[in-house]
């Protein structure tokens, strides 16, 4: 799938991620920030979606970060909330949080304004955890408005639990 994720296929990628979170017998923590709890938006709108779906937290401030998902303080004034750093943090401290066995976290800049040189508009962080396991993040540098982002990151969030937490 390329381009902007529509509603339909947001849709059935959470149904996909559903299937196989039970396929699997996992549950699913999300820490979101830049998508405003979206995930988990499209996780509870899935019936029956409490036997694989633990809770989710958005954490929109640094002080959120902090107080719901154990981001250090360091982190934030070396890193910046949108790092690689911050990413591993969040799907760390939401496990911690939990009672999941696997998160996804993401952390980005939505836009329009908010973008550097060195974190334009578009640049957004996903991590992914299961617990006993080892958190990675991935950067990416999504196109168009704060809508088209924030659809580019929920969609690539799913799909990375499949692909990249095996």
């Amino acid at each position: 799938m390329t381009g902007i994720p529509s509603d339909a296929e947001l849709q059935r990628l959470i149904h996909e991620v559903a299937a196989w979170l039970q396929a699997q017998r996992l549950s699913l923590v999300t820490a979101e920030s830049c998508t405003g709890g979206w995930i988990a938006k499209l996780a509870t709108d899935v019936a029956g979606s409490s036997a694989w779906f633990d809770c989710g937290m958005v954490a929109y401030s640094y002080e959120a970060k902090q107080a719901l998902l154990g981001v250090r303080p360091q982190t934030l004034e070396l890193q910046g909330a949108v790092s690689r750093e911050c990413a591993i943090e969040m799907v760390s401290g939401a496990l911690i949080h939990s009672g999941a066995n696997i998160a996804v976290a993401v952390t980005g800049i939505a836009g329009p304004g908010g973008g550097s040189d060195d974190k334009p508009v578009g640049t957004v962080w996903i991590g992914w955890k299961r617990r006993g396991g080892y958190a990675h993040a991935k950067v990416f540098h999504f196109d168009g408005d704060r809508e088209a982002v924030r659809r580019q990151t929920v969609a690539t969030a799913l799909r990375g639990l499949m692909d990249d937490v095996v």
